[in-house]
């Protein structure tokens, strides 16, 4: 065991960087370098950085918005819930990696900036209505990849009882009780939902 001479592999998102097993510099989210390989070749952040706009200015603004939007992704991907671990995520070299060029050669945001990006940036101007145009892009190319020329959308309201007169819930007949009826458009194939309201 340990380490191999030249055992590495290089990515398409970045040709400069070598991956490999390197005791001293380890990391245990070496697997998100996989998704963000199939992320590359799909382009789906890419087109997320087209979509999203970034309303900051000046010159204190270090980290893009697809940057950023990856960090937030991707280390929810790697089972971290909250930003709280973005402090020890944004020097670890696989996240680093994940992210980008600059925080490669620097770091990735730290735990403010990326709690800023989630809970403030992403709700600022139209960036919550262009996230559905990102999930329809995103279903538009693995539908091109996977040779599916045609969906079906299912509309369904689901049931939420209430108990007394709240205000804008209704009878439901089916159900058989008063309720509240968020309505939900989901891919019929799939079950994934696109919309709710």
């Amino acid at each position: 065991m340990g380490e191999e001479k030249n055992s590495y592999f290089r990515v398409s998102f970045n040709q400069k960087l070598k991956v490999g097993f390197k005791g001293a510099e380890v990391t245990s989210d070496g697997g998100l370098l996989a998704i963000r390989e199939m992320d590359e070749q799909l382009g789906l952040t890419r087109i997320a950085g087209e979509y999203l706009k970034d309303i900051r200015h000046g010159k204190n603004v270090q980290h893009e918005m697809t940057g950023l939007l990856r960090q937030s992704v991707y280390s929810r991907l790697g089972g971290y819930e909250d930003t709280n671990d973005a402090e020890c995520l944004r020097k670890d070299p696989g996240m680093r990696a994940i992210i980008g060029e600059r925080a490669l050669e620097k770091a990735g945001a730290g735990e403010t900036t990326v709690g800023r990006f989630e809970k403030e940036i992403l709700l600022e101007g139209n960036n919550t209505d262009k996230l559905d145009g990102i999930i329809m892009r995103w279903i538009e190319k693995i539908d091109l990849i996977r040779g599916i020329k045609k969906i079906v959308l299912d509309m369904d309201s689901s049931e939420s009882p209430v108990y007394g007169e709240q205000e804008e819930s209704a009878y439901n007949g089916h159900f058989g009780l008063k309720c509240y009826h968020p309505l939900f458009v989901r891919l019929r194939r799939t079950g994934t939902v696109l919309r709710s309201s």
